[in-house]
């Protein structure tokens, strides 16, 4: 595939996802005349670029899809559920031609998919002729001035479709074309980067003009609209144009000038995921070789060289917190994902579910990113099945028979927390208890608080549902869940009201390459803590170290706080020393203490990846190296704990 082609798709996909929550927008306000302008410029432009890169099929299906907002823009149809349940299922059609590539060989026949769904939008009853536009919109002139990079001409741009699309907005005349032109298809762009200026009259507008050349990053390109004179308006329109080259006006107020959107374009670059990945790594080794220099520095005694070390940090930690912002991405693209879920769940379950977001502006890591769509589904696939009632058990609840479910992102220190809030009949904690103790997960006569009840939902194959149904009840969505957080060293935490609602907060890392983490020691083996999990360190009394039995409490601040010995946790030899250290950590919003032999230090932690045969070991989330060289294992709180509490379980 060419370099083109791909540019294409990927800007194609971008226009989809848009397109997808414009349709929904619509849903809700069938009438708004700006959002049906929107559908149909999508459309419009997947259409004429299609066609420009190879995509003949997908823009022929294109062209069927414009056509009925098209009639809608002209006052001859209107939008209808129908229209927009077959928009939907088009839109998702458009992706799965974008996966299969460009034609092959400029084959252009439908398959039957495309073919079924071109014939339900012709045959939609809706999209009938109703009464015509009282008014037709007044029409503009434009002159336009192109001309493409040698590039695109090279990866088999066709500046002769360009032509042909922008006279399907309106009368159009060619002024100037490449002298040595017989045929647009056998230009020479080795020879020299020809230009096309063309005069035309349309209603479409401004906007749509610049649509046809969405793609057109790297052009020289200059769309400017036509003055005219009382006199002028009896003659055509192309001559009007021709004659007033000489006396183009200034873009109108609020079009912004052929520079201006050039400098636009350049205030934001496309780039590769993997080149940004490889900046990571490179940026991390970086760090590694900083702490060397660092270590050498303190050694040696030098001032000059410490010195020196010292500015060095100084311009890697600012390198650090550039390339992490540039793996910054904006959280509300997922959120939008969801309302489609959401409309279409509520749907198929006969609930009436509207969907709120809250923090969309939340910046995470790309690679963060990428990865909660799969969690979320489930979070959202549960509430709605599970947490929210039918309109008839809400209305015998006295609540309102439309429910409300809020997908809310904030940034709390190192973490991002994402909830998802329904307000639905909350979770059953005795039905939980009752299944906990049929699966065999927790004893008849064992007392546990509301929220170790609602973990047990996490577990494999919990499920409290009495029915299947073909959105969730067997036990695996949460399971799921825990599973990709605890892959992301994030946590979930579960609050819930019988009668009011459930919130799941799911705790995540900013970022998954570079954190700022505390470096222990437990024996002569140095660990790192992930610094956002600490809340403090204290010393370990005398009193409790020579504790032989009883369960292992500190008194802090009159809170009684459990901790852990690391070095019994992984079988170390038990260091005598009266100076030990509890790292007191924050997990799933218990306060748990870990016991070291010693606390280093803030260490800023390159999180290297584990290998195959060490993964699996609970308790572990990756490796680091240390400014000597030597390896330092990365802590996962939440699962250390969890491990120590299984032991425990395992010995009762």
């Amino acid at each position: 595939m060419n370099p083109a082609a791909e540019s294409f798709i990927q800007e194609a996909r971008d226009i989809l996802e848009e397109l997808e929550g414009i349709l929904l927008e619509l849903e809700a306000d069938p009438t708004n005349p700006k959002r049906i302008d929107a559908v149909f410029r999508a459309l419009h432009t997947l259409k004429g670029s299609g066609a420009m890169f190879g995509f003949a099929t997908l823009s022929g299906f294109t062209h069927h899809f414009e056509n009925a907002y098209d009639r809608i823009r002209e006052g001859k149809a209107t939008v209808t559920p129908r229209l927009i349940q077959l928009s939907l299922a088009s839109r998702d059609h458009l992706e799965r031609m974008l996966d299969a590539g460009p034609d092959m060989d400029g084959a252009t026949a439908q398959d039957p998919a495309t073919a079924d769904l071109v014939a339900q939008i012709e045959a939609l009853e809706e999209v009938q002729a109703v009464k015509p536009a009282e008014s037709a919109p007044k029409a503009e002139r434009f002159l336009i001035t192109f001309k493409p990079d040698a590039a695109a001409l090279k990866n088999g741009l066709r500046p002769d479709l360009i032509i042909e699309e922008l006279a399907g907005l309106g009368q159009m005349e060619v002024l100037t074309r490449p002298e040595e032109e017989s045929d647009s298809r056998e230009i020479d762009p080795a020879v020299d980067r020809p230009s096309w200026e063309v005069a035309m009259e349309t209603a479409a507008g401004r906007e749509a003009i610049e649509e046809v050349f969405i793609f057109a990053t790297d052009w020289q390109l200059e769309i400017v609209q036509v003055t005219e004179t009382p006199a002028e308006e009896a003659a055509e329109p192309a001559a009007r144009c021709a004659e007033n080259q000489t006396e183009m006006a200034a873009p109108t107020a609020g079009q912004p000038t052929n520079e201006a959107r050039s400098a636009a374009k350049l205030d934001s670059v496309r780039v590769q995921s993997h080149r940004l990945d490889e900046l990571m790594d490179q940026l991390g080794e970086l760090v590694i070789a900083q702490a060397r220099l660092n270590r050498i520095a303190s050694e040696l005694g030098d001032t000059g060289l410490a010195s020196t070390a010292e500015e060095i940090e100084r311009l890697v930690t600012g390198l650090r917190d550039t390339t992490l912002s540039i793996r910054m991405l904006p959280i509300e693209p997922v959120f939008g994902k969801f309302r489609r879920v959401v409309r279409d769940l509520s749907t198929e379950l006969g609930k009436t579910v509207t969907l709120e977001t809250r923090g969309g502006e939340t910046e995470v890591d790309k690679n963060v990113i990428d990865s909660l769509t799969e969690p979320l589904v489930h979070i959202i696939r549960n509430s709605i099945d599970h947490g929210i009632e039918t309109p008839e058990g809400r209305r015998a609840a006295g609540k309102p028979e439309q429910s409300e479910l809020v997908l809310r992102a904030r940034q709390a220190g190192g973490e991002v927390l994402i909830s998802v809030i329904d307000d639905g009949k909350g979770l059953d904690a005795e039905a939980i208890r009752v299944r906990g103790i049929e699966r065999g997960l927790i004893a008849p006569d064992q007392e546990l608080s509301e929220e170790q009840l609602f973990a047990l939902i996490f577990e494999p194959g919990f499920s409290t549902a009495t029915t299947l149904s073909s959105v969730s009840g067997r036990g695996v969505g949460m399971d799921a869940v825990h599973r990709a957080i605890d892959d992301l060293r994030g946590t979930v935490e579960v609050k819930s009201q019988k009668g009011r609602g459930t919130e799941v907060t799911l705790r995540l890392p900013l970022t998954l390459a570079i954190i700022d983490g505390l470096l222990v020691t437990v024996g002569e083996a140095p660990f790192v803590l992930p610094l956002s999990n600490v809340e403090e360190c204290v010393e370990l009394p005398v009193d409790e170290e020579t504790r032989k039995s009883g369960r292992s409490l500190l008194r802090i601040r009159d809170q009684l706080v459990p901790f852990l010995n690391l070095d019994t946790l992984f079988g170390f030899d038990r260091v005598d020393r009266s100076d030990r250290r509890v790292v007191i950590t924050s997990v799933e919003g218990r306060r748990t203490g870990l016991v070291v032999d010693e606390v280093i230090g803030q260490y800023q932690t390159v999180i290297k990846p584990l290998s195959l045969y060490h993964r699996g070991i609970e308790g572990l989330a990756g490796s680091t190296i240390l400014g000597d060289g030597s390896v330092a294992l990365i802590l996962d709180a939440a699962a250390v704990v969890r491990r120590a509490q299984g032991a425990l379980r395992a010995v009762a």
